[in-house]
């Protein structure tokens, strides 16, 4: 299968379970906040299901197109370790992270998510091209 129309309907199924979260439970779909309310033990049904639907998105790949998504990761542990603390720290100073400012907060039009995304991506753009220039 084309790789657009797999990427259209990945966006598409993140779309529609987003709106369904919010339509349903008045949740917003950000991962961090999901993950942190199931932590604490808050709406376990719900947060739970979403979290496990997360997790069961490879299985549900190969069942319909019969191989594993294929997944490269070029850098080292202590790397990856790294920068997902810091996602985790700058996501929580920030109110929520990509997947909630970015989908449902845009969607939204809120001002806080308008400069969330514009931050993160620019902070993106910029660690890219200084890891680049350190050959990592």
């Amino acid at each position: 299968m084309n790789t657009y129309l797999l990427s259209l309907l990945g966006g598409l199924l993140i779309g529609a379970s987003a709106v369904l979260l919010l339509l349903l439970n008045g949740r917003i779909a950000g991962i961090s906040g999901i993950v942190g309310r199931l932590v604490q033990g808050v709406g376990l049904t719900t947060n739970l299901a979403f979290v496990l639907g997360l997790l069961l998105g490879p299985v549900v790949y190969l069942l319909s197109l019969g191989t594993w998504p294929v997944v490269q990761v070029t850098v080292e542990w202590p790397l990856i370790i790294v920068a997902g603390l810091l996602v985790g720290f700058g996501s929580r100073m920030g109110s929520g992270c990509t997947s909630g400012h970015g989908v449902l907060g845009l969607a939204r039009m809120s001002p806080r998510s308008m400069v969330a995304v514009a931050t993160f991506l620019t902070t993106g753009v910029v660690a890219v091209a200084a890891l680049r220039g350190f050959g990592l």
